[in-house]
């Protein structure tokens, strides 16, 4: 592993070249009509076959039956290997010539080389796998570094570096990254992965050794991939729809797939740290009783504890194991927090987080585990008042560094290990600094806070399959005249019945959509969900970390065509409908004229007058929204945080005393008077899991932060 020292000199070098968002579009089943051209300039397959040293990835993309898709439609990134790159490739294959490769192995090469949507290399960050995947499904990720000749380059899977005189060569329907190696990526499963390396045999054997390893084996949901075929036959995977003035069409995503992501310690941090030897099963049992025994005190004396039942529920061991293991694939470091950007407009060459003011919260999401009932906490540091001794912009599990806490949590190598593969088709490994623990510190310090997570980090499937920030941010919605499946700034999507884990609702009365994110939509991070129709909509909610009395709240933004929805906890009603019609500062609802429209006049408030405003909401089942939270800034620079929008705002779903232990389950039902509105559609932007510490201040003066 590297050292963090190392990583820190690193990043400060890529910085210099930085990079931004991208957007994304998918892999079609029909052309969009308006990619087709009439041109004078050269399409990318003309490109590879006017240039004698890309000849045999010409000739490769020829027999994978490619070359009239790179001659008519689409938008693509090629990262087209030289013919050295190529004859390089076949030598260590031991093969004399492309002749000896079969017509599938060239598909898999051209696929793997073909990115559907346009990228430049001043988009690409440093370590962030491409939003769009290859034409193989899989993720690309940049590196850059300073090569041979003290030149800034960029390396794709950190071993194919783009070569600096060619790139960014645009074609009519795409952009050339030309690399002088042959991309690969590991068609071995991630099981495969972990016990080829050497470096972290005794994680490995543990995962074994718990049956943790029988569980990370899924790779595809078949049965999804036979219900979208039948749509697709059916014409029935699209889906119609208006959200406030927007005409839009919605796909079912193209398949699901089923992955995980395994945080590994090394063995000779184990043996540095904790005295436990390589392969010493029985020490890392002791260490997993040392923190779980805290936990679940209640298990100590049962059968399964014991070090000969390693892979009962409740032996410490195995939920040592399990906690390293998120349910989902997550193909790079940047992607475990929320979306790094780079504004085209903005000056400054720094990477930003959108939808966050980076200098008041740290940029966080939350990750369920395979530890049943447990998150963990990914943070990527950035408030400088409290950096302590992490490495700013990096990111940390289950830290919490404030004025009243100091815990660092585990750093997680951002970088590619040169000697083994750690990507596969299901799931993904990272290093971290330390063991990655449940412990009774985080459960009851770390994760004692307000929990804020953005629907897109509630159900896994959806960065599990890469369709979180799906598209550009552009603004132009899609007509229904569109109907391709490759619009040109992204797709939305609607989710059918059985594809998202912990799911249920009446379709096809409803609909459930996630749309894309846009610039100037009133949604945190620019992406929304909307519920459609006569719905009855149930999900399980993200577990809390401990038993007690916790307040759900729903972000969102109220709108005129927008609907009323009664919600539920566990079958049982809560409080009155939610209108989202009426913004805050309606004569109806709870501040009227009262509403502060401008941050400078907020900000004048004192902290007793900004706490009875606070309570005056609290009472009426409402909070102001985020201070450090606005939409994605129009201009790559200002922002204007939710706070001051009277159409934004937080509305209580219900308080109540939750059992950490079990599965709880939040449902909304169309309350509506027909179909009002937009087909009484209903948004959710993001939920919060609030612990009664942090909202049950009621002190003269005392507030919850409004952060």
């Amino acid at each position: 592993m590297k050292t963090i020292t190392k990583i820190k000199k690193l990043g400060l070098v890529s910085l210099l070249g930085l990079l931004g968002f991208m957007g994304t579009v998918s892999c079609s089943e029909d052309p969009d009509d308006s990619n087709f051209y009439t041109f004078t300039g050269e399409m990318m397959s003309d490109y590879l076959k006017n240039r004698p040293q890309f000849s045999e990835f010409y000739e490769i993309v020829g027999r994978a039956g490619l070359t009239d898709m790179l001659s008519t439609y689409g938008q693509y990134t090629c990262f087209a290997p030289t013919n050295e790159a190529v004859d390089t490739y076949l030598k260590e294959k031991g093969l004399s010539s492309i002749d000896d490769l079969t017509n599938a192995d060239c598909d898999t090469i051209a696929r793997t080389h073909l990115v559907q949507n346009i990228y430049n290399s001043y988009e690409m960050l440093d370590g962030k796998s491409l939003a769009n995947r290859n034409l193989m499904g899989r993720p690309l990720t940049p590196y850059w570094h300073v090569d041979e000749d003290s030149i800034l380059s960029c390396y794709i899977e950190d071993k194919a570096k783009i070569i600096n005189d060619l790139r960014d060569d645009s074609v009519e329907n795409g952009i050339m990254q030309p690399v002088n190696t042959v991309i690969e990526k590991s068609n071995k499963y991630v099981d495969y992965l972990l016990e080829q390396n050497p470096k972290i045999s005794t994680y490995f054997s543990a995962l074994k050794a718990t049956g943790v390893y029988d569980d990370i084996l899924s790779i595809e949901d078949f049965e999804y991939k036979d219900t979208r075929e039948e749509m697709v036959k059916a014409k029935t995977y699209r889906y119609r729809y208006t959200s406030h003035v927007w005409t839009e069409i919605a796909w079912v995503p193209d398949q699901k797939t089923l992955g995980h992501t395994i945080f590994v310690v090394t063995d000779s941090i184990l043996e540095a740290k904790y005295n436990i030897a390589k392969g010493d099963l029985h020490a890392l049992y002791e260490k997993a009783c040392e923190i779980y025994d805290e936990v679940y005190p209640e298990d100590k004396d049962k059968p399964g504890h014991s070090f000969e039942n390693l892979r009962d529920s409740v032996n410490p061991l195995r939920r040592f194991m399990q906690y390293h293991v998120l349910n989902k694939y997550v193909a790079s470091v940047p992607d475990l927090t929320p979306l790094d950007y780079r504004a085209v407009r903005q000056t400054s060459t720094s990477v930003k987080t959108v939808g966050v003011d980076e200098d008041l919260i740290n940029p966080c999401d939350w990750h369920q585990t395979m530890l049943p009932h447990t998150m963990l906490k990914v943070d990527k540091v950035t408030v400088k008042e409290y950096l302590g001794s992490s490495i700013a912009d990096e990111r940390y599990i289950n830290r919490r560094y404030d004025k009243d806490f100091q815990i660092e949590g585990q750093w997680i190598d951002p970088t590619a290990d040169p000697d083994y593969a750690q990507d596969s088709p299901n799931g993904h490994y990272y290093y971290v600094s330390d063991i990655v623990a449940f412990s009774d510190e985080v459960q009851n310090t770390v994760q004692n806070v307000r929990i804020r997570m953005d629907f897109s980090t509630v159900f896994p499937e959806v960065i599990g399959n890469g369709l979180r920030y799906e598209g550009t941010f552009v603004d132009d919605a899609n007509s229904v005249a569109d109907d391709s499946a490759t619009p040109k700034n992204g797709r939305n999507y609607w989710f059918p019945p059985g594809y998202l884990d912990g799911v249920s609702f009446n379709y096809p009365n409803c609909y459930f959509v996630l749309r894309r994110p846009h610039s100037t939509f009133d949604s945190w991070q620019g992406d929304e969900w909307n519920l459609f129709g006569d719905y009855d909509f149930t999900f399980r909610i993200p577990p809390v970390p401990f038993t007690g009395e916790w307040q759900l709240r729903l972000g969102f933004a109220a709108e005129p065509t927008r609907g009323v929805m009664q919600v539920y906890f566990d079958g049982v009603p809560q409080g009155i409908p939610l209108d989202m019609t009426k913004n805050i500062d309606d004569a109806e609802m709870y501040l009227g004229d009262r509403f502060i429209t401008a941050v400078a006049t907020y900000d004048q408030q004192t902290v007793e007058q900004k706490a009875e405003q606070q309570k005056l909401l609290k009472n009426l089942g409402a909070y102001l929204d985020g201070r450090a939270l606005f939409s994605f800034p129009n201009d790559g620079s200002s922002k204007s945080p939710f706070i001051t929008h009277a159409a934004r705002y937080r509305r209580i779903l219900c308080q109540t005393n939750i059992d950490a232990t079990k599965d709880h389950y939040l449902r909304f039902r169309v309350a509506s008077n027909g179909l009002q509105g937009n087909n009484n559609e209903f948004m959710l932007d993001y939920l919060e899991l609030v612990p009664k510490s942090v909202y049950g201040v009621d002190g003269t003066g005392d507030m919850e932060d409004d952060l």
